[in-house]
């Protein structure tokens, strides 16, 4: 079994977060020097979509750390979509760790940026309620094809009483196009969002998944979407 922190719901900031918690919106709060990622394609820094505490899902190698995470995403009223979202390796999204961390792409000292917004473009800062549950361990296509049936939907809509699907932190990733791990491995499970659920605007595809991974020592991250 894995701990999962289930994300029962999200609760608008009354001011500024000016601590390095968990949130989604508002701006990053640097543990150490700004490290904002760069569009490959853009060559315009990314939006910034959230930062996530990893000592919940790394345990001591994640103590005092945090994971920001960055896509590139149009303005408000401005119309574009770029695919490459999608790719963990495509230069257009970004997980950053603080501190000690390791990003290979480019960025810029840039204390803020563009940050999530609400459908009418106003900007935008969440804390989540959180709810610890135990998941059972993820399992490979093919050690899920050898399952009858039956207890491949159990394990995906109620496993002790406990669904794996839906948005959470940490736990067991629902892959719904095949297993995507990135490269590099081995990886956790940061984030599984369900953009399209949320009360911001993210948009990541037509009915897409965010999955967001951190190496077992803490020092990479990974991006990545499914959509249907």
């Amino acid at each position: 079994m894995v701990t999962t922190l289930r994300i029962e719901g999200f609760s608008a900031a009354g001011r500024p977060i000016s601590t390095p918690i968990t949130k989604f919106g508002g701006q990053p709060v640097w543990r150490t020097g700004p490290e904002w990622p760069i569009s490959a394609a853009w060559d315009r820094p990314m939006r910034f979509v959230g930062q996530i505490e990893l000592g919940p899902v790394l345990g001591a190698a994640g103590h005092g750390r945090t994971a920001y995470l960055f896509v590139t995403h149009a303005d408000h009223e401005e119309d574009f979509f770029d695919p490459d979202v999608i790719d963990p390796d495509g230069g257009e999204n970004a997980v950053i760790v603080q501190p000690g961390g390791h990003y290979t792409g480019p960025v810029r000292p840039l204390a803020t940026g563009p940050g999530i917004y609400a459908g009418d473009g106003s900007a935008v800062e969440f804390t989540v309620g959180l709810r610890s549950v135990e998941e059972p361990d993820a399992l490979t296509d093919e050690e899920r094809a050898a399952l009858p049936a039956a207890d491949r939907d159990r394990r995906v809509e109620r496993i002790g009483g406990v669904g794996i699907d839906g948005d959470k932190i940490g736990g067991t990733p629902v892959f719904f196009q095949g297993e995507e791990w990135p490269d590099g491995g081995p990886w956790r499970l940061l984030l599984q969002l369900d953009s399209n659920w949320v009360p911001f605007r993210l948009v990541l595809g037509a009915s897409p998944r965010l999955f967001a991974f951190v190496s077992e020592d803490g020092d990479r991250g990974k991006l990545l979407v499914q959509d249907s």
